[in-house]
């Protein structure tokens, strides 16, 4: 059986001539516990599923169907394994199987924001092979719009084929017999007349070569009404039924004015016909106050099952109080309805349901971690890491070993340094109640060094729990970085000059508290601490919180 991940293969081995020289220079983490609940507390009947189907930071879903198997990729910015791919055979029980970047030698994330990166990957099938195409954006070495392919999904996935001369984002792949397209946004023909004005674009692709052939089409200039400067139509697909070809696209920005729209056409090359009740699915026209809102839904993406039935994959929010959400953007399920030709998700003024009828498809087992609802699980490390466990850009040296039940982690670039990779390893936090813990063995040397848990946003936006050196001492601390603006927030003794320490830190929302306790009973570090600022609204970007293991060195090299 092939690796989970290729965290362990990928990256070059650090000396341990380096180690022994600093000991700082690594960490010891044994177990990390995740327990995660619902905000929503609703519970899916006999026949029913849950959504939202994938909790947290899986953006930007697209899905395709071999047979009676399921695949979903979404975005991974630069976060490292890069491209999950999940499976399933309902539709509603997913299972992570890899990630379509696992080697560092595909990508580069050198110097790469993050929220730049890895945008919006289409996946489809075609005569036994696997299709993702994806935009790197910011990459070095002008990526751009690249595919890779695998036979496999778990992998392996080949080196990336940069598509020459596409530009733009949300690019994806249809195929219309013997013929190969690609439809995604750019710039319009022209100047853009407002801010926002953007296009759909399509071009015929070799399926060899995988390069343009032909002249590039605007297929939507503006969106559904030019009229009312509809901004950013973005992430097309196309597909073909009862002889016409419909193209559906996401409309108003990610935000709460996010929506789906539909057009359709007698000819892959246009002219495309906005349908008769467009969007096909938004929620920005409901009472922002209703309990339990779904939000900024759009980003959809059509499959039609072994059995006719027709469903949506698309994104949407669950933020708390206050508009925020710090998880990222979860991926919804529902139904496609079709009436007189043309399709429908939602209907206008409905809120997004929180359980829905199951698709018509053989019952699965409950996986061994569950990706929605009410979930917990805990990693031994005493096994290779499951896929879902990323790190941030590309690593050029290696980050950790598994050894003797434990996770031995080494420090890397200080976190901000986009040049290089920081020594964390991590998983999405998919609840707003959310609980994590670890138990970290570490001796800080001198100041800037730590090692323990760390829930980040991004390079300036994170907290850390865990043992530092402060003042000359061997300490617990808490540290929170706003803006990439460091403030030590707590401090209390620790265990000297070593012993394990278990860390725990509990969010609730926006607030988050933090415990930890060394041979002895629980102790409170701090509670209470505002956590909005690690939302998407405040941190800005398009991700979610990770949260793992990390260690700093004032002097790793």
């Amino acid at each position: 059986m092939r690796q989970p991940t290729a965290l362990l293969a990928a990256l070059l081995l650090t000396t341990a001539a380096q180690a022994a020289d600093n000991p700082a220079a690594s960490a010891r983490f044994e177990r990390f516990s995740y327990a995660g609940k619902a905000p929503e507390r609703t519970t899916a009947r006999a026949g029913e599923y849950a959504n939202p189907v994938l909790a947290g930071y899986y953006p930007d879903p697209s899905i395709a169907r071999k047979g009676d198997d399921y695949y979903v990729v979404a975005s991974s910015f630069t976060n490292f394994p890069g491209l999950p791919i999940m499976h399933s055979k309902d539709l509603v029980t997913w299972t992570q199987v890899g990630n379509a970047l696992d080697r560092p030698g595909q990508i580069d994330f050198t110097g790469v924001r993050g929220s730049q990166g890895i945008f919006a990957p289409d996946i489809s099938y075609h005569d036994g092979r696997f299709y993702i195409i994806t935009t790197c954006a910011s990459c070095p070495g002008g990526v751009g719009n690249f595919i890779v392919t695998a036979t496999n999904p778990a992998g392996p996935w080949s080196d990336p084929i940069t598509v020459q001369g596409l530009n733009g984002i949300d690019p994806s792949i249809f195929r219309d017999g013997e013929k190969m397209y690609v439809v995604h946004n750019d710039a319009p023909e022209g100047t853009p007349r407002y801010d926002g004005h953007r296009a759909i674009w399509i071009t015929q692709l070799d399926p060899v070569s995988l390069q343009r052939i032909g002249t590039p089409k605007v297929l939507v200039d503006g969106g559904v009404d030019p009229s009312k400067k509809p901004i950013w139509i973005e992430a097309p697909h196309i597909f073909k039924k009862d002889g016409w070809y419909y193209l559906i696209c996401a409309e108003g920005g990610t935000a709460d004015n996010h929506s789906e729209v539909v057009f359709r056409s007698k000819d892959v090359m246009g002219p495309y016909v906005p349908g008769p009740v467009n969007p096909i699915l938004t929620q920005r026209d409901l009472d922002p106050q209703r309990p339990n809102p779904v939000t900024t839904a759009g980003h959809a993406k059509f499959v039609q099952t072994q059995n006719g039935e027709w469903w949506a994959v698309f994104l949407a929010t669950r933020p708390y109080p206050g508009n925020f959400y710090n998880i990222g953007r979860d991926t919804f399920l529902l139904p496609v309805t079709w009436k007189d030709g043309w399709p429908m998700i939602l209907e206008q003024g409905k809120t997004v349901p929180y359980t829905h009828r199951k698709p018509d498809l053989p019952a699965q087992p409950a996986p061994a971690i569950p990706m929605n609802g009410d979930f917990s699980y805990v990693d031994e490390f005493d096994a290779p890491l499951a896929p879902a466990w990323m790190g941030i850009r590309t690593p050029r040296e290696r980050v950790y070993d598994l050894k003797k039940g434990a996770l031995v982690l080494h420090a890397g670039r200080p976190l901000g340094d986009l040049a290089g990779v920081p020594g964390f390893v991590g998983r999405r936090q998919q609840h707003h109640d959310a609980s994590v813990s670890t138990v970290v063995d570490y001796t800080p040397r001198r100041d800037g060094d730590r090692a323990g848990l760390l829930a980040m946003q991004n390079d300036g936006a994170w907290m850390f729990l865990g043992i530092a050196w402060v003042d000359g001492k061997r300490v617990v601390a808490l540290v929170k970085s706003e803006g990439g603006k460091e403030t030590l927030l707590a401090t209390a003794p620790a265990p000297a000059p070593k012993g394990n320490v278990e860390l725990a830190m509990h969010m609730r929302g926006g607030q988050s508290d933090y415990r930890y306790r060394s041979g002895g009973q629980w102790k409170t570090l701090k509670t209470g601490v505002d956590v909005t600022f690690l939302s998407t609204q405040k941190a800005k970007g398009f991700v979610g919180v990770v949260i793992g293991p990390y260690v700093q060195s004032h002097n790793p090299q």
